[in-house]
């Protein structure tokens, strides 16, 4: 295992480089998607994924043979985490509509609009991820979206189907990679298009989301998995090594970072990841991610706060003795987990915030997946004759400065009238 000191460009560099080493290969795949519909689709669902689905749309049947072969506790697991979930993120809904009267004569409001049709890509391969199906159909549903399509490598893992019936999914797909995100992005026969596309990939299908940007909206880049920790004297070495190894067994891409006032927690840590890492199952997707992550030492808590804001993680762990002011000076960050009981799983699975977050540094620009992302919204007017009096003068004073006569004729007509 390497795990040594970082210097934060070397972090900031890794960051912006791993999209950029894949994309001539996607736009490639998204080409091919473009002009060769569902024979490409199947193509590459052989090429990538070594399997040639007889059918790319999962069938009822599908999903009754996969409740058959699950463990009764699972599935009670998963309807228990969609609840949670679901309660969450009916606090974030917004009302239909809403009205305020600025002045006399001026009511204004805005009217949200919920998507018709959206489509969310869920991992395969090294893990099975039916959380990530609650994490992007729960919010969906409760902003009122009425077509929800998954796609997700083939050949579809059963707790991923199962966790699609639980969240009301409306049609899944065996489909994965960016070839997943083009069918998606653009249509095919079998898979008509979406107006937006959320939830989490690896660097090929996080660049053919940002490439097929204009084509469909996207939520934000999202993947593969980070974690920064910011620790002081008084952090448990053996706590922050689970965590980096949590983050660590998503993917070889994944990475971790621990910020620290404490010259001797470093070394501390490194003793418990190698000390757990003897019985980890994953421990090959481990030591690769292991080799680009590492720890930052810094003089002071404020310091840290300045690094973890230029890292702008996807997940950011706060375990120091007075983690309040800590909290209260982060401004870049997807997901914040405070205090050493607190742990990223909590948020992955069942606490009810949402795991589909911004990484590679987007945390700068992006929010985390929530209600708002499947909603469009409308600001409105209504106004008055005594309304257009009072802002008459002012509309038109500004419009005929800008030399726009006909918008201040469109006033003056209908004060001219009262």
């Amino acid at each position: 295992m390497v795990w040594s000191a970082l210097s934060l460009d070397t972090w900031l560099s890794r960051q912006q480089a791993t999209l950029t080493d894949v994309s001539d290969a996607v736009q490639a795949i998204i080409d091919e998607v473009a002009t060769g519909g569902d024979t490409a689709l199947y193509d590459l669902c052989e090429r990538f994924d070594k399997v040639r689905p007889d059918n790319l749309r999962i069938s009822d049947d599908d999903i009754d043979t996969a409740y058959d072969t699950a463990d009764p506790e699972i599935v009670e697991a998963l309807t228990e985490a969609h609840a949670r979930i679901s309660m969450f993120h009916e606090q974030q809904r917004q009302q239909d509509l809403w009205l305020t009267e600025s002045e006399p004569g001026i009511t204004l409001g805005v009217k949200t609009t919920p998507l018709q049709r959206i489509g969310m890509y869920v991992p395969g391969g090294r893990a099975a991820y039916p959380s990530t199906v609650l994490m992007c159909a729960v919010p969906a549903q409760v902003a009122g979206v009425k077509e929800i399509i998954c796609c997700t490598p083939p050949p579809a893992n059963p707790l991923t189907l199962i966790a699609a019936d639980i969240a009301g999914v409306t049609e899944i797909y065996t489909v994965g990679g960016a070839q997943a995100i083009a069918a998606m992005a653009l249509g095919t026969p079998s898979i008509k298009r979406v107006q937006k596309i959320v939830g989490p990939g690896n660097a090929y299908v996080t660049a053919a989301k940002m490439a097929l940007r204009g084509r469909v909206e996207t939520d934000f880049p999202a993947g593969p998995s980070e974690i920064a920790i910011i620790a002081d004297h008084t952090a448990r070495p053996d706590f922050i090594a689970a965590d980096i190894l949590a983050q660590s067994e998503h993917d070889p891409q994944a990475a971790s970072v621990l910020i620290t006032t404490d010259s001797k927690l470093p070394q501390n840590v490194e003793t418990w990841i190698e000390r757990m890492m003897a019985d980890a199952p994953r421990k090959e997707i481990i030591r690769a991610a292991l080799n680009q992550s590492g720890y930052l030492v810094v003089p002071s808590l404020q310091d840290a706060v300045e690094a973890s804001d230029k890292i702008a993680p996807e997940h950011l762990s706060i375990q120091v003795q007075d983690a309040l002011p800590v909290l209260n000076s982060i401004k870049n960050a997807g997901s914040i987990f405070v205090g050493p009981y607190a742990p990223v799983a909590c948020g992955d699975y069942a606490s009810g915030t949402n795991h589909v977050l911004p990484t590679a540094g987007n945390a700068r620009l992006y929010s985390g997946l929530n209600v708002a992302h499947f909603t469009k919204t409308a600001t409105l007017q209504i106004v008055s004759r005594t309304g257009i009096e009072n802002i008459g003068d002012i509309v038109e004073t500004i419009a005929t400065a800008e030399g726009l006569p006909a918008h201040a004729r469109s006033v003056r007509i209908r004060r001219e009238d009262i």
